[in-house]
């Protein structure tokens, strides 16, 4: 390999040494993998590949039908997203207090990459790649003109230099320590093993269709480990994509990947496992089956990488998300959907939706606007606004269906279901109370899962509904 000089040169920024030329001080070069922690720019580069691509997508379709897509474009490297090596970046200080001018360069990494990590330090006089991938040469007269008196490299050991430049080691730089294994929990927290509850809803169809043999429990089971592994996969796939705002919450930045708990790659290499593993099981059920889990993993994906970003928009997509699970268990055991249980799943997981978002907004400063979200604090009254409304007209479909020829064909007793009605309105207006009060952390769902109340009015409503079969 030839040396890592550039064959072009940018000048940097305001702050670097604007006339290298005239310093009387040898010219330092450094590669661009020495200034950041090994593996740091993977989360990035993937992100930055992923999103681009959607986008794309989204662009040739919005052109094709005629429409006005604004769609900006994210590709290329974001430095933020990436971890530096404080030490060298201090180094790099120390050599350009002493008139040294310091340049950055690469010969693995494109040129928008090596740019906007010399642009997002500032501490360089000129940086560049090499262009299109080849080896940059390592004649003299291919050099720039700065550095053919001579010059240092800190870099690859694989890098050949011209007989006029010095290869030194930084010093006082400390090995880059191997990071230390992930623990157990920080596995099952990148997992998200403890939102596993939440596809207890693949269950719903099997209890409101009275389908209790030991088959049809066993395949809704199956259905339920399906879905879990594959918003496992969603789940990592969200975090690596969004780990610049993650470290700008206060909750989120100790997510695994985004504290660095769990290396990028290794969450990568479990991603791809467990989606595997989803469909497996999936394909096992029914064909139809596994296409609604493609469905919700198609869905979840377009959520993670732009979906979110728009204003209730993303509430939508969360409550379809959660009524998808329900209609993935209808599907597993071969009952048909109901239109009652569809329109109510609907109406109440948009609540909860908005709910979580009302909580969010509410942990935010005055002035604030959600980090990679569309909402603004001053959106906060008409988001609780939107949530009980929703919440409210859950009940209301749930009125209709009581009344409906349908629920006469599966109860008994159907008049018994009435009190569900207010134990229903009991508690959502308890999750409203609680959530304006900021009583509860995050996520509504989780809430309710802990909160003895909840399961009392679940284990309430249970009762009823096998008394009125």
């Amino acid at each position: 390999m030839r040396a890592s000089v550039p064959e072009r040169v940018e000048e940097g920024g305001s702050d670097a040494l604007r006339d290298p030329q005239r310093s009387k001080s040898r010219p330092l070069v450094v590669d661009v993998d020495e200034v950041m922690v090994p593996g740091s720019a993977f989360p990035a580069d993937i992100a930055s590949w992923m999103t681009s691509r959607f986008r794309a997508v989204s662009t040739a379709i919005a052109t094709a039908f005629g429409l006005a897509a604004r769609i900006a474009d994210t590709s290329g490297f974001d430095p933020s997203r990436a971890r530096f090596d404080h030490d060298a970046v201090t180094f790099l200080l120390q050599v350009l207090g002493e008139g040294r001018p310091v340049y950055l360069c690469s010969e693995t990494h494109p040129e928008p990459f090596v740019s906007a990590v010399a642009q997002h330090l500032g501490v360089f006089t000129a940086w560049a790649a090499t262009p299109g991938g080849r080896s940059p040469a390592s004649q003299s007269e291919d050099l720039p003109p700065a550095l053919l008196q001579g010059f240092d490299y800190i870099g690859s050991e694989a890098v050949a230099l011209p007989g006029f430049a010095s290869r030194v080691a930084r010093t006082g730089r400390s090995a880059a320590a191997a990071p230390a294994p992930a623990g157990v929990h920080s596995w099952l927290k990148l997992l998200r093993v403890h939102q596993y509850a939440k596809n207890a809803l693949v269950l719903v169809p099997l209890l409101t269709a009275h389908k209790f043999a030991f088959g049809s429990a066993a395949t809704s089971l199956f259905a339920l480990i399906a879905f879990s592994l594959c918003a496992s996969a969603a789940y990592i796939l969200n975090d690596i994509l969004d780990i610049k705002a993650d470290r700008a919450h206060p909750a989120k930045r100790n997510r695994p990947i985004a504290s660095g708990a769990v290396p990028a790659t290794q969450a990568a290499g479990a991603m791809a496992l467990v989606l595997v593993a989803a469909f497996a099981i999936a394909l096992c059920i029914s064909v139809g089956f596994a296409g609604v889990l493609l469905g919700y993993f198609a869905l979840t994906t377009s959520y993670s990488l732009w979906l979110k970003r728009i204003a209730i928009v993303d509430v939508v997509v969360l409550a379809t998300l959660y009524t998808v699970r329900v209609i993935g268990g209808a599907v597993a055991i071969s009952v048909p959907m109901s239109e009652w249980l569809l329109a109510f799943s609907l109406f109440i997981f948009m609540s909860l939706a908005l709910v979580k978002r009302h909580i969010e907004l509410a942990s935010q400063p005055d002035g604030a606007v959600l980090a990679a979200r569309g909402y603004r604090i001053e959106d906060k009254s008409m988001v609780a606004i939107l949530a009980a409304a929703s919440g409210f007209n859950a009940v209301v479909i749930f009125t209709l269906y009581i009344s409906s020829d349908t629920v006469r064909a599966l109860y008994s007793h159907p008049q018994l279901l009435w009190v569900c009605c207010p134990i229903l309105m009991y508690w959502i207006g308890r999750v409203m109370l609680f959530a304006q009060r900021e009583l509860i952390d995050d996520d509504p769902v989780m809430f309710a899962l802990r909160d003895r109340a909840s399961w009392v009015a679940l284990g309430a409503i249970g009762v009823i509904m096998l008394a009125a079969i």
